[in-house]
């Protein structure tokens, strides 16, 4: 998938733990880690900016695209 995820990156930056962190943004720990392991097929705005705002970062922080290697010609 192209779309890539840094959260446990921005997490380290931070020194705050992932329960923390869903804590705070109320969700699971389970949620907060499929969107770690970039298996999340979608996320919310409002999930996105709870967690940008927590951790005092922009989305393109914890967000990248990186385009598939098979897909780059279409």
């Amino acid at each position: 998938m192209p779309i890539i995820t840094n959260l446990d990156v921005m997490l380290a930056k931070r020194k705050m733990s992932s329960k923390v962190l869903a804590d705070r943004i109320g969700i699971t720990v389970a949620n907060l880690s499929i969107l770690k392991s970039g298996k999340a097929k979608a996320i919310r705005f409002s999930t996105l900016e709870a967690i940008c705002k927590e951790l005092d970062c922009k989305p393109a922080d914890i967000l990248d695209y990186v385009p598939d290697e098979d897909n780059s010609d279409n």
